[in-house]
This record gives C-alpha cells, sequence and structure tokens, in this order.
C-alpha cells in the first residue's frame, strides 16, 4: 500500500475510484491491462490520500443533484479499506449534501455500510451492483481467490431486499470451458430471482483478454486448470473478445429466465435506471400537494 494525490475525483459522469489497484485475486480482471497505465504493481493499492476533500469540493459545486457511483475499476471494499473508511468517509458526504449512490462490488464488507445505505436509499436512490460469476463455491475461491464467495454475497443481496435497498447483478465474466454451463447460468439468476434483484447485466457469455490481463490470466490457468491455456490459444489465439462456444444457448437461457423471474435484462434499461437520481423527500412533497 502507498499513497498518491489525485488531481480530481469524479469523473464527467460521477463515477469515482477511491483506491487504485486490488488484492482480490481474480484471474480475469481487466483492470490488470497495461492500457490502464498503472505505474505500480495491481496489488500494491495506492490510496488517494486527497480523495475525500476532493469529493467534498466536487459535491459542493454541483448544480444538481445526481448519483455517485463507484467500483468500475478497484472494488472499493478490499480489505484496506476497513483500515482506511475512504468509502464511509464518501458515503457520509453523499447523504449529508443529498445525492443517489450506486456501487459494484464483490464483497460482503459492504455491509459494514448497511446504515448510511438506508439513509442514502431514503433519501434518494441507492443502488447496490454485485458481481456473480459462478453459482459453485468451490470454483468460486478458485477464480476469485480473495473475496466472498458467492452464497456470501447471495446474502448481502437478500439482506439487502428486505430492506429495500434495489441491487443489479453483473453476470460476468463467463469463462469458456471453465463456468460456461447451463447449470452455472440457471443456478445464478434463481439466486437473483429469490433475492429479488431489480436486473442482471449481461454483455455476453465469455470475457475479454487484452496485453497485461491476457497473461495474468493464462498463467492462472496454467496453475489450476492445466492444459487449459493450450485450449484457449488454439481456440481464440490472441482475440479480444472470448466468447463461449456455448453462448447462443446461453443467452436464450439467460433471456428466458429473467423474463420468467420478472427480473429487467435490457442492459441500456438498466444504466438508465443507475443513473436517474431520484429525490425521495421532492416527490413525498409533491404528492402531499395533490391531496388539496
Amino acid at each position: 500500500m502507498h499513497y498518491g494525490k489525485a488531481k480530481g475525483i469524479l469523473s464527467p459522469k460521477n463515477g469515482m475510484n477511491l483506491y487504485r489497484g486490488c488484492t482480490h485475486g481474480c484471474i480475469y480482471c481487466d483492470s490488470r491491462s497495461t492500457c490502464y497505465h498503472m505505474a505500480h504493481d495491481f496489488e500494491d493499492i495506492e490510496v488517494k490520500e486527497n480523495a475525500i476533500e476532493l469529493l467534498e469540493d466536487a459535491l459542493k459545486r454541483k448544480r444538481k443533484k445526481c448519483m455517485i457511483g463507484t467500483g468500475s475499476m478497484t472494488d472499493p471494499y478490499i480489505p484496506l479499506e476497513m483500515e482506511i473508511g475512504h468509502v464511509r468517509k464518501a458515503l457520509s458526504l453523499i447523504e449529508k449534501y443529498g445525492f443517489g449512490f450506486t456501487v459494484i462490488t464483490k464483497s460482503n464488507r459492504i455491509m459494514r455500510d448497511f446504515d448510511l445505505l438506508q439513509k442514502i436509499n431514503e433519501k434518494s436512490k441507492c443502488v447496490v451492483q454485485m458481481t456473480l460469476t459462478t453459482f459453485d463455491d468451490h470454483l468460486c475461491r478458485k477464480i476469485e481467490p480473495n473475496v466472498s464467495t458467492t452464497s456470501e454475497r447471495f446474502e448481502v443481496l437478500r439482506k439487502l431486499r428486505d430492506a429495500g435497498i434495489p441491487t443489479v447483478v453483473w453476470l460476468s465474466p463467463i469463462l469458456p470451458f471453465i463456468n460456461d454451463t447451463e447449470e452455472n447460468i440457471s443456478g445464478i439468476l434463481d439466486l437473483c430471482a429469490e433475492a429479488k434483484v431489480t436486473g442482471v447485466l449481461c454483455f455476453g457469455m465469455g470475457l475479454t483478454l487484452r496485453e497485461g490481463n491476457r497473461e495474468y490470466f493464462y498463467r492462472q490457468l496454467d496453475r489450476l486448470f492445466p492444459t487449459l491455456k493450450e485450449k484457449y490459444i488454439r481456440t481464440y489465439g490472441y482475440q479480444y473478445m472470448v466468447s463461449s462456444p456455448n453462448e447462443n444457448h446461453l443467452m436464450r437461457l439467460f433471456h428466458q429466465k429473467c423474463d420468467q423471474h420478472g427480473i429487467i435484462h435490457n442492459n441500456d434499461q438498466i444504466f438508465r435506471y443507475l443513473f436517474e437520481f431520484e429525490d425521495k423527500a421532492e416527490a413525498m412533497q409533491l404528492n402531499l400537494w395533490d391531496l388539496f
């Protein structure tokens, strides 16, 4: 771990990353790609020491309330967060200034901040996005070694459901010859149905591989799934988009299961929902006016 200063904290779409790098160890992580120009080892987390000050300044300057997001490049609930507390401080500011919030994570550490998630959702909207890749906890431990298991993540989704906090699941990535099975996709979607998730994002049954990310992934295949690297190379060469041979069948299954359970599965519709800010206090006031 090391500290660094950031020039800014919010992207044009109001996303933020409070840390750079990750220790979850997911074998497929795209954030390892060299195109992101990380100047330090991926597991050597960079803590943006001025992130909270930058965030408060940015929120004060906003003319319109909006959704603030985090987790697109680095899971904010890495173990270091429990020591540094950047996410909790950021949530406190978001709640204080009346903004909405959405986060992408694979960790049940998010439940530490359950109280703030509830407060934000009472005022505006809080959406927790959870990535699920495999129904099998044993396989999960192999491909995502330092993160909450699928069953632990499902327990988070269930608790958020009971609290009325909306959730979205990322069904991604699906690794050819590893978790691209009908049993896996059905198992994950059955969990989503039970947790009453709002939507499931899916960009196809496969993953992306590019320089930096590909080399790490292949080293992990050699370690965990001997001979599978050679099968990838024979099948895909150096393709960026790596699709499962079962893609058409699995995508049909995905859409059918989502329709069956009333889960939104149109990516554009889900993203519109994630970006749409809600002011519940204002809506309540307007409803009261309607009574007179």
